[in-house]
């Protein structure tokens, strides 16, 4: 483990070997070395008090994190060291920190701290208690109007920010924007940022997105058809982003949605638009302009600038100058369902042992067969590798991916029998053997929750009810809540 540790932190070094230039020719600000404003320390996972999970990634999770001696709370951001090396992530991983570091706007996250162990590394974020735009949308069903315009300035308001410090963040959507207790909007989620070649930002020469930045990134629903094209990015991408998102805040449901992420690509190469009748024509007018099939007649990314986007009619009344200092539209709080299990309350709360060392001390501290508990420490750790495991992709269509997978006892009534639950984009809900690699249940999947749907009665316990057959399931990880988050989700939108 401890060469493992040494590996990891040689490829994560932040010190280059190059001064002021770009190994590409470009003029991005490059540098040997860098003084973070977000400090890394000695910290460990241990020195918190771990929440809820507030989202999963493809190898990480974004844990509400209470520090134990100050009382701070923070977004902790767990992100997986061997699934990173192993998939090549290092350098957005990098990449993300270190612009993290150098953004200061009221409408974009911040990042206080780092610190690592031998798993992980961690990232303190500020705490969004008020949960995602996506959140709101699904609990009120749509948005009206001035709620939509006041959020969708606020999220104008940060990305003029972006744009002139010269970066793309390539994957805005409902989910990464975040809403403070007060309801203010803040974007997150910078995994994904581009620097382009005149950005004021400094990037280190080992830290660095692909350079070509025609790579497919972001997310299916959200993705503009140039990229699709495999066309450089520019700072049209989040503008087409924005158009998607202001149309999910109106109707309910992003503009190209449709039966699978390849009949959602067409209708975007298509430009297959549909206007409720409920639009009003300068809602219509400016989600048309931003969803422009040519980049740079996207309002703000024209020679005029964001002045052309800020000057349109639909934001007739805003107040760009005291944007922070408007009431927000009041947020619908999640409804609590009370089943009287007692183990509810605790929903995808955390214990610390399920992360980081942790989990190693109580592996390690046995050289004989795991015990059960000892199993379950090892599964608990964050993103296990076995979970993302290339096996897994001969059960998925060309274009599908998975949304989440987990290895859970399916509970029946004289034995149990371990299979790995996986859910897919497509969608898909499948139960496979782990050691014969067969598909042992494909669940049907619906929309209608008469139809499917989920009954969590512990942290680890859940059930998957159908017409015909209702299937339990105990998932070791203690993620019977995402599972339903997940399904449910899947089923919104």
């Amino acid at each position: 483990m401890l060469a493992m540790e040494k590996e990891f932190d040689s490829k994560l070094k932040i010190q280059g070997n190059n001064s002021n230039n770009s190994s590409n020719g470009g003029n991005v600000q490059r540098s040997k070395s860098f003084a973070f404003r977000a400090p890394q320390e000695s910290f460990t996972i241990q020195d918190f008090e771990l929440g809820k999970i507030y989202g999963v990634g493809s190898y990480s999770k974004v844990v509400r994190a209470k520090k134990k001696d100050t009382g701070m709370v923070y977004a902790l951001k767990i992100m997986d060291k061997k699934f990173i090396t192993k998939e090549n992530k290092t350098a957005y991983v990098k990449l993300e920190r270190i612009v993290l570091d150098q953004l200061d706007h009221p409408g974009i996250v911040r990042l206080y701290f780092t610190f690592q162990d031998t798993f992980s590394l961690y990232m303190a974020l500020e705490s969004c208690e008020g949960g995602e735009l996506f959140d709101q949308i699904t609990r009120k069903g749509r948005l009206s109007e001035d709620e939509a315009r006041f959020y969708a300035a606020e999220v104008v308001d940060a990305l003029e920010y972006i744009h002139n410090l010269g970066l793309i963040h390539r994957d805005i959507k409902p989910e990464n924007l975040l809403l403070t207790n007060e309801g203010h909007i803040k974007i997150a989620d910078f995994g994904s940022v581009k620097p382009m070649q005149d950005s004021s930002i400094t990037v280190l020469p080992n830290a660095a997105s692909d350079d070509k930045a025609c790579t497919f990134v972001g997310t299916a629903a959200y993705v503009p058809p140039e990229v699709l094209n495999s066309s450089p990015a520019t700072f049209g991408n989040d503008l087409w982003a924005l158009g998607c998102t202001l149309y999910q805040m109106l109707s309910g449901t992003s503009p190209f949605k449709d039966a699978s992420e390849w009949l959602t690509f067409q209708r975007i190469l298509a430009r297959d638009i549909r206007f409720p009748e409920h639009f009003s024509d300068k809602a219509k007018d400016l989600i048309d302009r931003l969803l422009d099939i040519e980049p740079t007649r996207r309002p703000g990314a024209g020679p005029d600038g964001y002045d052309a986007l800020k000057m349109h009619p639909f934001f007739t009344g805003t107040d760009w100058q005291n944007l922070r200092k408007q009431i927000p539209p009041k947020l619908a709080l999640e409804q609590v369902v009370h089943s009287g299990d007692a183990d509810d309350s605790q929903e995808s709360s955390w214990n610390p042992s399920h992360v980081g060392d942790g989990a190693l001390r109580q592996v390690e501290g046995n050289s004989g067969p795991a015990s059960s508990s000892e199993s379950s420490a090892h599964i608990t750790r964050l993103a296990s590798i076995d979970s993302f495991d290339s096996k897994w992709q001969q059960f998925l269509d060309p274009g599908e991916s998975v949304l989440m997978i987990s290895t859970v006892k399916k509970i029946r009534k004289l034995t149990n029998k371990k299979v790995q639950l996986i859910l897919t984009n497509k969608p898909k809900l499948i139960y496979v053997d782990p050691s014969k690699l067969v598909v042992k249940g494909n669940i049907i999947w619906s929309n209608n929750p008469n139809d499917l749907n989920i009954q969590v009665a512990s942290p680890s316990s859940f059930k998957i009810c159908t017409p015909k057959k209702v299937m339990s399931f105990e998932d070791a990880k203690q993620r019977a809540w995402q599972w339903k988050k997940a399904i449910e989700g899947l089923q919104s939108r």
